[in-house]
This record gives C-alpha cells, structure tokens and sequence, in this order.
C-alpha cells in the first residue's frame, strides 16, 4: 500500500474530526500549491464583508471555514480542534461535532459581516475573513461549556479547568476586537464563541437546536453516497467466465470479512459510509 492509500484509507476510517483535519489540511497544501504558480484562489473562497460580494460568491459563508494561507495559523486552528474536539467525542457525538463547527463557522461569518456593515469607523468594501478560527472556537466553548470543571494538564502552567481556558481566549478575542489588528477575525471567532455556547446550554436543557441542520446533512450526505453507488454500477462490468466471477466474488468476500473484522474490533459506528452502503447492498443480494 503506498502512501496515498494510506492517506485515502485513514480518512475514509477516521472519525469526523480526523475529516475535518484532513479537510483543512488539503485546502492549505492546494491553495499553496496554486499560489505558487501565481495562482491566488483567495478570493474566490474567502467571505467577505460586502453584502453584494457574499451574493456573487454565497459559497464562500461556507469554505472560508476550511481556507488557510499561513502554516502558524492552520497549526494552531488544526491543534485545538484536535485537542478540544477529541474531548468533545468523548460527550458528544459526530453528527454533534460537524453541526457545531459548521454553524459556528456561519455564525462568526454572519457576526464578521454585520460588524463591519455596521460600525462607522469600518469599511465592508475589500473586508474579507477566512481561516477556521470561527468554527474551532464554536467547538472549544461548546465543549468547556459541557465539562466546565474538566482540568487539563498544561505545560509550564499544571492543570487548568475547562472554563477557565474558554475565558482566557474570549477574553484575548474581546481585547483584539478593540484594537486595531484584524478586527475582523476576532469578532468571528467570538460569533463562533457566541454560537458553541449557546448551542451546549439548549443542549443541556433537552433542546438540540441543530438537530435539523444535522438531518439535512445526513440527507445531503445520502444523496451523494446514492449517486456514487449509480456510477459504481455503471462501471462494475459483469464478469464474463468463471474465472472472473470466482475473482469477482473472492474479492467481494474478502471485502465483507474486513469490514465485520472491524465491526468486531470498533463497533458498527466506527465504518465509513461507503462500507455501511456496501454491507447494506450484499444483504440485498443475498
């Protein structure tokens, strides 16, 4: 197996925060890629602050959350969220955690948007925000809001208690949105802040105010999935002799027992979609 089959394999059997890493990491690596033939994609998947531009380019409220151009800042957004975000797994569950990131990801697109429409001294014409800074600190104060007292043991300093930190990074966002450098970023991550915190407290009182937006992603997530078993049919030629079906159905075989091997090992949630989808289709078949 070489290198890209390991990447592809270890995605497809990662967690949600192992794709959203992956995500972010490969949106890094091919906007420096472009970049470095002159190619500047920035534009095209940053949000920006004008009302006109975010109608020409809507996409953009969406994968601005995924855009990085700088190392220091994609290495620290990818470290909390692994950090935070392996603590939220602990709580939560996955379809939480995406529902969480994304729309903490358009809430600080949305606050970004109408500080700088609002407030005078600002201008929303060339104004733009992009990094995952938003959507990770949604998960970082969702999670400190669950297990506030949960201590985590930090270099240099001992251990520190969950809500404790999520005060100190407000805290720094509130200090930057008074200043004057980039403004725009701190008041998106405080409207992701804003959003994971308000998120865990209806979840805490039995109301899952994302509990629709994660149905239309899993609805959205079946559609493709369904579109992609078509092409497989499509391009799954019949086999012609008996020796390539006993090929064919060896392989088939072999496929079901890796996939109930690890079934047994990590339990029937821990499968990608695409092993979940064929399992679902050989039952039929048998």
């Amino acid at each position: 197996m070489n290198i890209l089959e390991q990447v592809k394999k270890l995605y497809k059997d990662g967690s949600i925060l192992v794709k959203l890493i992956f995500i972010n990491v490969g949106f890094f690596v091919l906007v420096n890629l472009l970049f470095a033939f002159s190619v500047d994609i920035v534009y095209w998947f940053s949000v920006p602050a004008s009302g006109v531009d975010l109608l020409l380019r809507p996409w953009t409220a969406i994968s601005y959350m995924f855009l990085h151009k700088d190392l220091m800042h994609i290495l620290f957004n990818m470290l909390w969220l692994f950090w935070f975000g392996t603590i939220f797994l602990k709580y939560l569950d996955p379809k939480k955690m995406l529902s969480v990131y994304l729309l903490g990801g358009l809430s600080g697109a949305g606050l970004f948007i109408i500080f700088f429409n609002l407030v005078p001294q600002f201008s929303a014409n060339g104004a733009y925000a992009l990094g995952a800074s938003a959507a990770v600190m949604a998960i970082v104060i969702a999670t400190a809001t669950y297990a506030p007292n949960l201590k985590l043991k930090l270099m240099f300093i001992g251990e520190v208690k969950l809500k404790h930190i999520a005060l100190f990074v407000i805290g720094l966002d509130i200090l930057g949105a008074l200043g004057e450098n980039n403004v725009g970023g701190h008041v998106a991550h405080l409207g992701g802040a804003v959003y994971g915190f308000f998120y865990t407290r209806e979840l805490q009182k039995g109301r899952d105010i994302a509990a629709g937006f994660a149905q239309f992603i899993d609805k959205l997530i079946a559609f493709v999935s369904k579109k992609k078993i078509k092409i497989a049919h499509k391009n799954n030629k019949a086999p012609r002799n008996d020796r390539e079906y006993n090929k064919w159905r060896g392989d088939r075989q072999a496929k079901i027992d890796r996939i109930l091997d690890k079934i047994s090992k990590y339990g029937y949630d821990k499968l990608s979609q695409e092993e979940k989808d064929f399992l679902f289709r050989e039952s039929d078949r048998k």
